[in-house]
């Protein structure tokens, strides 16, 4: 037998991610205040960059939306607010945590793409190989990242399954004891209610089980779902929607929009002095003016871009923008990313963080997301953030001696025209932090309303 060796010949494309270019990708997840601070900041390092912040009405007006103005003048007056319907704020939360590691450019990118699968729970909502597969992380190194993104509060966030969810929270807590972990790990178990399997198991007594048990139950299996209802304090907008004469509008906050001004003066100042020493201040010159210059451009294309992505936005949920929640559309990132031509994480991390001023409320630019869910037409024209805010509707007008029941909900959603399992009802109505119907009806014997 013969043995022969070949040799093959490939050809690989990588991109170099220069400092410029991490710096311009993070320029895209900031929003105007941070922005503000980040041009201070290379000022101080700049003799040539200053920070101006333009009054109210100063620039040049935003992107135009071409959208019919709508024919009930007096409809559109009443301009309402989503303060009794929050948006969720759990994106903005990780942001923040997120920008407070200290992550490395590529760890950067591949925590926007762990950030994109975060479900309203709190939990992953794809395969971790998948999401390194994405992020362009070896699974090793996904496996850091999510080590590190699970250490952000509250604690189990970013969690793959029930079991570890409760795990880091039993962590944190300083209760996760070598017989509580096994509880964790036999979770079935106690979904069938073998507590005496359990006993055996663990090779404890049904005492020390229950007392485990009663820690168990003090841990939230969804950490995400508490930020549907808390409302945070909102700093300014950073796009504001508005509607004139000629239809929809969309602008960058100019109130607080900051701008990078050149200082040119402080370079004939510095180039001035002894001939010997201007050859060198002139290239120092260059260098640091060179700087400037690019970070005056990265600055203009990052406000283009949100403008563009922001207008896209908008213009897909023109319904929203005139009727409010209810009408809110299916839409997700690789649609708005191919109508405006930027890559999926560019529209990504433009909407991370973001805060849209609408006549419907000022919203987080994420919630403008949501899966589509099946219609009776046939098509896939219902959005589950719109079927949220139904479900929402629908318990806050029953009768609290007759609450609804999911099956109920659902048929009347269904007959609305989109069509709703009772499953998906109690999974919405979870994320909502509503109780089932029975606890309603037993919370509203409590208050006398029964």
């Amino acid at each position: 037998m013969q043995l022969y060796q070949s040799h093959t010949l490939a050809q690989r494309q990588s991109m170099v991610v220069s400092a410029q270019l991490q710096q311009a990708i993070h320029l895209l997840a900031l929003g105007n205040t941070d922005l503000a601070t980040f041009i201070e900041q290379q000022a101080e390092e700049n003799p040539f960059v200053e920070l101006a912040l333009p009054p109210r009405g100063g620039a040049e007006p935003g992107l135009a939306l071409p959208m019919a103005r709508r024919a009930d003048d007096e409809e559109w007056d009443r301009i309402g607010s989503l303060a009794a319907d929050p948006g969720p704020s759990l994106y903005a939360h990780v942001t923040a945590e997120i920008a407070r590691l200290d992550l490395t450019a590529a760890e950067r990118m591949g925590a926007s793409v762990f950030l994109d699968a975060l479900e309203p729970s709190g939990w992953l909502g794809q395969p971790l190989a998948v999401l390194a597969q994405r992020a362009g992380l070896a699974e090793a190194e996904a496996e850091v990242l999510l080590a590190r993104l699970q250490a952000i509060e509250p604690a189990g966030l970013f969690a793959r399954n029930l079991a570890e969810c409760l795990r880091l929270q039993a962590r944190e807590r300083g209760i996760l004891t070598a017989r509580f972990a096994m509880i964790l790990d036999h979770l079935p178990m106690l979904a069938l209610a073998d507590l005496k399997g359990l006993c055996r198991v663990c090779g404890c007594s049904m005492d020390e089980l229950r007392a485990d048990l009663r820690l168990l139950r003090g841990l939230n299996p969804k950490p995400g779902a508490v930020f549907e209802t808390f409302v945070a304090p909102q700093r300014a907008p950073d796009v504001i929607v508005t509607q004139g004469a000629n239809g929809w509008s969309v602008d960058l906050n100019r109130s607080t929009l900051p701008r990078v001004v050149i200082r040119k003066d402080e370079a004939r100042a510095v180039t001035r002095g002894p001939i010997a020493g201007r050859e060198k201040a002139g290239a120092y010159v260059g260098e640091r003016l060179a700087v400037a210059r690019w970070l005056h451009r990265a600055v203009e294309h990052r406000n283009q871009t949100i403008l563009k992505v922001a207008a896209e936005i908008m213009r897909r949920q023109t319904a929203f923008l005139e009727q409010g929640a209810a009408h809110l559309k299916p839409m997700i990132l690789r649609e708005v990313a191919d109508a405006v031509g930027v890559h999926e994480s560019t529209v990504s991390r433009v909407t991370t963080g973001m805060l849209v001023q609408t006549p419907q409320g000022t919203l987080p630019m994420k919630s403008f997301f949501s899966t589509a869910l099946g219609s009776v037409a046939g098509d896939d024209s219902g959005s589950a953030a719109a079927v949220r805010h139904r479900i929402r509707q629908l318990v806050q007008a029953e009768d609290p001696r007759h609450p609804l029941s999911d099956d109920e909900i659902a048929r009347v959603i269904s007959a609305e025209g989109t069509v709703l399992a009772r499953r998906t009802v109690a999974k919405y109505r979870e994320m909502l932090s509503i109780g089932s119907s029975t606890q309603r009806r037993r919370q509203a014997a409590l208050s006398g309303q029964a």
